[in-house]
């Protein structure tokens, strides 16, 4: 298996710290908002990287932060009137509910800032102790030029980087380029007792101390968006490097940037959409699929247009898959055909070459081609013509449910599971009118199961169901 590593800007062999075991940190939101589709992103992708890696046999150590102390998020509980710990508590309960819509499993961990602060305390101690910070008027400034390899994962020496950062005259850093560990308190705003007065984390150590207190001093994958490559990786490589004396982070996977207009979706350019406000038009699952089919480095251009491909797309899945349940549990006893053994003998061929796909770099895009391949050969296999057997189907189905346990874009629940049970003993019912030859009734659960949206299809196996 091969990861692009940012570090080096190439692929590499991925070999674990402990032998069986990943050690995976996500930068988490920052909970003052909704989030949007680009957030989305890498929320989808670092899932999938986490159900892979499992499904390849290790046991991952998933960590996802919320940063709930924050500029952004004290100014919106100003807004509203309310306290920062409210403001930050409601959005992580919105996160929760769009990561389930989008088909994202719980980390193992959900640390928040403002549960770690001794920690953050004990790393900001240590390098003032080690000479790379220092205190002035409260704040805690991180020494960027005492950190020799400063620029490392962004590619930039420091002296570029120092050209382009904003001078303030009445800063009080010793150099523009040094970042904020601690600040202190301000009125009105959260804030801890700390050896330096009342005051609350910068966001970069925040990072750094969640992920040494829950995984360790090193590290194997550390993801995130792109855009958080410089600052914020950058920072946290340089505060917990010399912190702790050892590489930080194996592998660093960022992904790419999803674009309105060829421009960078952020909140702060106003040019975004909510997941909510997306899955209320295209579904969440749409949103899923939407993503899986390009490459997580490639960049991602948002459109109704694409979307829509992505929602007939899952459409074509959803529907193999219905069909093969159907066929898997009222298609013909007995033996396979010729035609269908030599299909069931050659499924293998379909999880080698998802396993190469996602070996390269996991990439989604060929993985996915290759669950419409499987689809395209059971679709031919299990026409109603042939009059399929349980057993193909159900050795179609077992594959695609075992590719799709990777990819997570059909995964349903909630309403899908509701409404899947209420046709279903219509349709018993109707089926029992008809055997009693009341039509007058059979009628009546036809006619309801069309105002649901709901088209029957009676095939020699029984009936069959669809979304209009």
């Amino acid at each position: 298996m091969k990861l692009f590593n940012t570090m080096s800007m190439q692929k590499e062999e991925f070999v674990p710290i402990e032998e069986g075991k990943v050690r995976m940190y996500a930068c988490g939101p920052t909970v003052y908002n909704y989030i949007h589709v680009g957030n989305a992103r890498p929320i989808i992708m670092f899932d999938v990287l986490r159900r892979y890696l499992e499904y390849r046999g290790y046991d991952v150590t998933f960590v996802q932060n919320f940063t709930d102390v924050d500029d952004k998020i004290i100014n919106k509980a100003n807004e509203e009137g309310v306290t920062s710990e409210e403001i930050a508590k409601k959005y992580i309960e919105e996160y929760f509910t769009d990561a389930k819509g989008l088909g994202v499993r719980a980390a193992t961990i959900h640390p928040k800032a403002t549960e770690n602060i001794q920690q953050i305390i004990d790393i900001v101690s240590t390098l003032i102790d080690k000479g790379y910070a220092y205190e002035t008027g409260g704040d805690v400034y991180y020494r960027t030029l005492k950190f020799k390899d400063y620029g490392k994962l962004s590619h930039q020496p420091l002296d570029d980087l120092q050209a382009g950062a904003r001078i303030d005259v009445t800063d009080v850093k010793e150099n523009p380029m040094d970042f904020a560990l601690w600040k202190a308190a301000k009125p009105g705003e959260p804030s801890w007792d700390s050896p330096w007065g009342k005051g609350r984390p910068g966001w970069h150590i925040a990072c750094s101390a969640m992920s040494m207190r829950y995984l360790g001093k090193t590290i194997d994958i550390h993801c995130g968006g792109q855009d958080l490559t410089f600052p914020h990786h950058e920072n946290e490589i340089a505060q917990s490097e010399a912190a702790n004396g050892c590489e930080f982070v194996h592998y660093w996977v960022h992904n790419g940037f999803i674009s309105i207009d060829n421009k960078k979706m952020s909140k702060s350019l106003g040019n975004f959409f909510t997941v909510r406000e997306a899955a209320e038009v295209y579904g969440y699952e749409t949103i899923r699929m939407f993503m899986l089919m390009s490459h997580y480095r490639s960049p991602l251009n948002y459109s109704g247009e694409i979307l829509m491909q992505a929602k007939a797309a899952l459409e074509r899945i959803k529907t193999a898959h219905d069909n093969l349940e159907f066929i898997a549990g009222n298609g013909a006893d007995g033996g396979l055909s010729a035609e269908e053994q030599t299909f069931v003998q050659g499924l293998s061929k379909y999880r080698e070459r998802f396993i190469e796909a996602m070996d390269d770099d996991f990439n989604t895009a060929d993985a996915v081609s290759v669950m419409f391949e499987l689809i395209r050969e059971a679709n031919t296999i299990t026409a109603a013509d042939k009059n399929p057997t349980k057993a193909a189907a159900k050795a179609a189905l077992d594959m695609l449910d075992e590719l799709n346990g990777v990819l997570g874009v059909i995964y349903g629940g909630g309403e899908d599971d509701e409404l899947a049970a209420e046709v279903e003993a219509l349709i018993e019912a109707r089926q029992n009118a008809r055997k009693e030859k009341n039509w007058a009734e059979a009628d009546r659960i036809r006619d309801q199961l069309k105002d649901m949206g709901i088209v029957l299809m009676d095939t020699k196996q029984g009936v069959q169901w669809k979304k209009a």
